[in-house]
Order: structure tokens, then sequence, then C-alpha cells
């Protein structure tokens, strides 16, 4: 091998020394950034999973959190239902009184609701035919009586006291002006109670309207009836 050769040969073996070389620094920066990345990708997915943990336990208190909202809400409507029912039910007992318990209780309603007591008082048809003659009737006599002077029972414990107290009552209720309640000739769509009418002044008596009316005084006792609270 002449000296050309000689130097061919090692620069060949130079070379491919120095490739060698190259190749196993690349293979190892390769190996170093394929770690880091490795390292970053197991951060990044182990944040992500984190995160994804932790927003799934917030969702699920937003969750629990709204389902005891709404179970809430659910049971108050419940409660309420029952309530309202318990004043329909208040309203049905009314209407379905007997005929003279019936007419009585109106009767003491329309004379204490009575302003001037010469009003005229309106009822449904069904009551008007029923018992508004009747009721009307005793509200004058109680009116009446509101006024008249009390005699003393020596004199009312025979017939003839009985009359004159009756006609003191009477004259008493007269001077007064009082206990000339009238029943009125037009009816009203009521379910039941009455309507007092005087110079386009009325007074709703109607026992839904009153039931109505009392309920936000009467609820809170009602749910404590209902539900102990």
């Amino acid at each position: 091998m002449n000296g050309l050769e000689k130097i061919t040969q090692r620069i060949e073996q130079d070379a491919q020394a120095e490739a060698g070389q190259v190749l196993a620094d690349a293979r190892a920066r390769a190996d170093a950034i394929a770690a880091e990345w490795a390292e970053k990708a197991r951060k990044e997915r182990e944040d992500i999973l984190e995160r994804g943990r932790k927003n799934a336990g917030e969702r699920a208190e937003r969750l629990a959190s709204v389902a005891q909202l709404e179970g809430r809400k659910q049971i108050l409507a419940a409660k309420q239902e029952m309530i309202g029912q318990a004043f329909d039910r208040a309203l049905e007992e009314l209407l379905a009184l007997p005929e003279e318990e019936y007419a009585e209780l109106l009767a003491a309603l329309c004379a204490k609701a009575a302003v001037t007591g010469r009003e005229a008082v309106i009822f449904s048809k069904k009551d008007r035919q029923r018992v508004g003659k009747q009721v009307v009737t005793k509200a004058n006599e109680i009116l009446a009586k509101q006024v008249a002077p009390k005699l003393p029972e020596e004199l009312t414990g025979s017939a003839a006291g009985a009359f004159l107290d009756k006609v003191v009552t009477a004259g008493s209720a007269l001077l007064a002006g009082t206990g000339m309640l009238t029943l009125a000739e037009e009816t009203r769509p009521i379910q039941g109670g009455f309507i007092l009418a005087a110079d386009g002044v009325e007074v709703n008596c109607a026992f839904e309207t009153l039931v109505r009316l009392s309920r936000p005084e009467l609820e809170r006792q009602v749910a404590q009836i209902l539900f102990g609270e």
C-alpha cells in the first residue's frame, strides 16, 4: 500500500469515527429530548387529570346544591298545595252546613258586617231562595237588640212581656235607624255568603272571598297543624 492509499484509508477511518460520534451524540440528544417531553407530557397529563377531578368535584357539588334547592322547592310546592286544599276544604264545609246552622251563621255575619243597618243583602240565586228571607229577618233582629234597652226578666217572662219586648226592640231600632236590612232582588254568582250594598258601596262577604282574605293571616297556623312547623 503506497502513501496515498494510506492517507485515503486514514481519512475514511477518521470520517467514519466522526460520523459515528455525531450519530451517537444525535441519538443521545434525541433520547434526552424524548425524555424531557415524556416528562412534560406526564406532568401535563397529571395536571389535566387533577383539573378534571377538581372540576368534577365542583360540578358534583353544584349539582348536589341544585338538587337540594329543587327538592326544597318541590317540598314547598307540595306544602302549599296541601294548605290550599285545607282552605278549599274549609270553604266546602261552610257551604255544606245544615240549613238552619247556615242561616244562623249568615245572620250573625250580616249583622256584624252591616255599617248602617239599612243595606240591601245580595245572595246567590240558590241562597236567596233557600235562606234569604230568614237571614235578613234574623240579622235585623240582632241589629235591633243591639240598640234596644234590656227589659227586666219579670216583664219578659209572660206573653205580654215578650210582646212588649218586641215592641220596644222594634221602636229602638226604628229610632236608631238600624235593623232595616232588605233582601235584594238581584243575585250574584257567588258560592256562598252575601254582599251588602248601599249607596253604590258594597261589602263583599262571599265565603270564597272571606276564605281568600283570611289565608295570609291563618296560613301559618294551618301549616303548624298540618306539618308541625
